[in-house]
């Protein structure tokens, strides 16, 4: 095949974030959602975990070392146009990957993971305040859910109305867009989008499925892979809550707990 007739390669998009060797969540849960979407996934690991459809039974992380070599080995040969990062389980760790994104002038998504859906905590205590200072401050879009976003700014949301209070709050600590994630809530399932001055309501209807094991996960890489298409963060994100959507509808039993989300569910993957 001559070098002119090849295919182009698809955007690429970088996923800073830990193992789930149960496939639902994860870098194996970024990874599928940026081949369903288009786009080239590439990976950073950052910790290895014990995890099924029960829970987390142990975790294991990375060297900072190994963390900045995966990254700098990808993004300098070859290249990125969006990073999205997901478990960074302590404060050496969250700083070095503020600092490593702070130097890759392209849009970053971040999921300030602090606990899993089973509810294993997934982040130090002392790392929230690295969280907040250095990796938010380097965010084009967090995604934090309700319990993350009491967790990072002690603002307990029981209702829509308390949701730009929240966003107002996140964005305090200076990520360019906050997405509000309202799954935690009752009705409809809402999330809040602003800029501090744009505001826009996603608004899904909510399933009747305890399967949707990686919906965070899922959803900050659907943003990162819009983004990376360069599609405005609106846009970006309007198409992944989508996409999530979709999945969580398709979310399927596997072991003897909560299921995973079906990455899969334009192709039918999850029809066999």
């Amino acid at each position: 095949m001559s070098a002119s007739s090849r295919a182009s390669a698809p955007p690429r998009v970088l996923t800073v974030a830990g193992s789930d060797s149960g496939g639902g969540a994860g870098i194996q849960a970024d990874l599928k959602t940026m081949l369903a979407l288009g786009v080239h996934g590439m990976s950073v690991l950052t910790a290895v975990t014990a995890q099924n459809s029960l829970g987390v039974q142990g975790a294991w992380e990375l060297p900072v070392e190994a963390v900045r070599a995966q990254y700098r080995s990808v993004v300098d040969d070859i290249g990125v146009d969006a990073v999205k990062t997901g478990m960074l389980s302590s404060a050496e760790l969250v700083e070095t990957v503020a600092e490593l994104i702070g130097g890759t002038a392209v849009p970053s998504v971040v999921d300030p993971v602090g606990v899993s859906k089973h509810g294993d905590s997934l982040l130090a205590a002392s790392a929230l305040d690295s969280v907040r200072t250095k990796l938010l401050p380097v965010a084009t879009v967090a995604t934090p859910n309700l319990d993350e976003v009491a967790q990072l700014t002690g603002v307990e949301v029981e209702s829509e109305d308390g949701m730009r209070r929240a966003a107002a709050a996140v964005l305090a600590y200076g990520p360019t867009w906050v997405l509000i994630k309202g799954g935690h809530l009752s009705g409809d399932a809402v999330d809040f989008l602003t800029d501090g001055s744009e505001e826009h309501w996603l608004r899904a209807p909510r399933f009747d499925n305890r399967h949707t094991h990686g919906t965070g996960c899922t959803l900050a890489s659907a943003i990162a892979s819009g983004l990376a298409k360069g599609q405005p963060v609106p846009e970006a994100v309007a198409a992944a809550k989508e996409y999530v959507t979709g999945a969580i509808a398709g979310g399927f039993a596997l072991g003897g707990g909560i299921g995973p989300v079906d990455h899969g569910w334009r192709f039918g993957a999850g029809d066999a």
